[in-house]
């Protein structure tokens, strides 16, 4: 007996216990899921690694006058 006439004699079976109102995305579908849960955790993982060297801290602008302080701004009476 060929593989092809057994596979044939089960295809009727497979069929009666197969709903047609129920589609799973099967093993290709989660191996799909996991593969891009992984790429969006790597993704994450260095951005927070490249934001950790970024320096927020501005440098004063040589050009710009100093400010007086309030003290000296005010005339005493």
């Amino acid at each position: 007996m060929y593989a092809t006439q057994a596979l044939t004699h089960l295809v009727p079976l497979a069929a009666e216990e197969l709903d047609k109102n129920k589609v799973t995305p099967g093993v290709l579908g989660f191996l799909v899921f996991a593969a891009l849960a992984v790429g969006v955790w790597a993704l994450m993982k260095s951005m927070n690694r490249h934001m950790g060297r970024v320096n927020f801290e501005e440098a004063p602008d040589p050009d710009a006058k100093p400010a007086e302080s309030e003290a000296t701004a005010s005339p005493r009476k």
